[in-house]
């Protein structure tokens, strides 16, 4: 179904916070409203316009284009943890959030874990893997399994369906993500089933979807808010920064020398990538960039995630005085931790999808 167009700059707002305001998802829940996610997801009406900083027509400019030449709906919401400014174009919207969600999946394992119970060897079946679906690794480690934190790393990196849901099984599934969530204060987010349901979600349904202000807030506090011991958010940073399925998303829209950590998604019309982008000495920026082709069938394109990750990360880069130039511009040309946080942590049948 395709989702119906709204004015894109009413969508987009830029604004320079002070570094101890918080990105939450509403307390009052989810939005509704109907929408598309792989097949259909509902979502809010953009928000109204807010005072922006100066140059964000240009940007609303760029996701207008985007969105036009694309025949696509766009969401971002992108936070400088130096310096609280946000970048955000329907930044309330509900998408389905497909493989994205595996970063927090493995980010809960780390923290209700120890290193010593992560070392501990787990087996499964052929059929295990063959109802998952997509699972390179597992795959191929049938006959001596892996430990907690291999199948950590398979699914952030390489979007393994079945250890995504070895490691549901150890965090108490579906509503153990669900609680980590909402002790997040992400009552947003709706994890409801494993891969690889996960990826459909029926029309006028809040089932498995999020919002992109909903993940950059969690993935903020995840990694810089306290939420994991230091040494467990490095590893997962490093299992992102390995992440073998996004080099055609956020990282080639970066500037060059920006160091980007991702964990990309995809299902039908929607592509998706969620990231942690570090530009030389300066505190990273969170970004999420949510996708979804207005023809279900149209299928999807990694540059309109590029493109809208060069167009954010120039706007910022503009604002803070960093500097350098994008692999891949808004336009198209040339296509191809220290730090903290804003919100502290208080004491089957196979879908054709993409990873």
């Amino acid at each position: 179904m395709p989702y119906p167009r709204r004015p894109a700059l009413a969508g987009l707002v830029v604004l320079a916070l002070a570094a101890c305001t918080a990105a939450e998802p509403s307390a009052a829940g989810p939005p509704t409203g109907p929408t598309d996610g792989p097949t259909a997801s509902p979502t809010t009406s953009a928000p109204a316009p807010s005072p922006t900083a100066d140059g964000a027509p240009a940007v609303d400019d760029a996701m207008a284009a985007l969105e036009e030449e694309y025949e696509a709906r766009i969401g971002v919401a992108a936070l400088d943890t130096g310096t609280g400014e946000r970048v955000e174009h329907r930044a309330d919207e509900r998408w389905g959030y497909a493989s994205t969600i595996k970063v927090f999946v493995a980010a809960e394992l780390l923290r209700t874990t120890t290193a010593e119970q992560r070392a501990e060897r787990v087996t499964w079946s052929a059929q295990e893997v063959e109802v998952a679906g997509y699972s390179p690794v597992t795959g191929e480690h049938l006959d001596d399994g892996l430990t907690l934190d291999e199948l950590a790393e398979a699914a952030v990196r390489e979007s393994d369906n079945a250890a995504t849901n070895l490691l549901f099984e150890r965090i108490g599934g579906p509503d153990g993500l669900r609680a980590a969530f909402e002790l997040l204060d992400d009552t947003t987010t709706e994890p409801v089933r494993t891969e690889p349901d996960l990826n459909t979600v029926e029309p006028g349904s809040t089932d498995d979807t999020t919002t992109p202000a909903a993940f950059t807030a969690d993935l903020d506090t995840i990694l810089h808010g306290g939420w994991l011991a230091p040494e467990d958010a490095d590893l997962l940073l490093g299992w992102m920064t390995g992440n073998a399925t996004g080099d055609s998303l956020v990282r080639a829209g970066a500037p060059e020398g920006w160091t980007v950590a991702d964990k990309s998604g995809g299902a039908g019309a929607l592509r998706h990538d969620v990231a942690v982008v570090t530009p030389p000495g300066r505190d990273p920026v969170v970004v999420t960039i949510l996708t979804e082709r207005d023809d279900p069938d149209a299928g999807t394109d990694d540059e309109l995630v590029a493109r809208t990750a060069a167009a954010v990360l120039d706007r910022l880069s503009q604002r803070s005085g960093r500097h350098g130039s994008s692999r891949v511009s808004a336009t198209g040309a040339g296509c191809r931790w220290s730090c903290r946080s804003t919100r502290r942590v208080p004491q089957s049948t196979q879908r054709t999808y993409r990873t």
